[in-house]
């Protein structure tokens, strides 16, 4: 995938408020990784931090990156095609609040897949504390 195309807009139907994911670090065969800041704007915003339920969201949106990329070109950025959060299996945070500003680096890793299922694991980090793991059950349509 070329360079160019690795803009957020091209994997995620969100925007405005809700697009979280200001960068794609990596994206490969088997993990995408990303990275947000905290601004004001974001869900869950007190007027000084977030809640860390937030992660789970990037978690999410991360992982819509990693599992995007193959059917981003087939079905021209067509969201019905792209796939959903069916689940949230676990989730476990290490912070109790995550104050403006702060930068988050998200990873995505598919950890098990079967027909149309994904099980996706998110580690969140802030600098190289993890402070969020996030299991995700994702179902993707079939590819024609």
């Amino acid at each position: 995938m070329d360079r160019n195309d690795l803009k957020i807009e091209n994997f995620l139907p969100h925007r405005e408020r809700m697009k979280l994911i200001d960068k794609i670090i990596t994206i490969d065969d088997k993990r995408a990784v990303t990275q947000s800041i905290v601004t004001e704007r974001w869900p869950f915003f007190n007027g000084k931090a977030v809640n860390p339920i937030v992660l789970i969201e990037l978690a999410a949106q991360t992982a819509g990156i990693n599992n995007g990329r193959d059917r981003i070109e087939k079905y021209c950025n067509n969201v019905e095609r792209m796939g959903w959060v069916v689940g949230i299996k676990k989730s476990r945070f290490f912070i109790d609040e995550i104050p403006l500003h702060t930068q988050i680096t998200t990873c995505s890793e598919n950890t098990f897949t079967f027909d149309n299922f994904v099980e996706a694991l998110g580690i969140t980090k802030i600098e190289s504390k993890i402070v969020g793991e996030i299991t995700l059950q994702l179902f993707q349509p079939e590819l024609d």
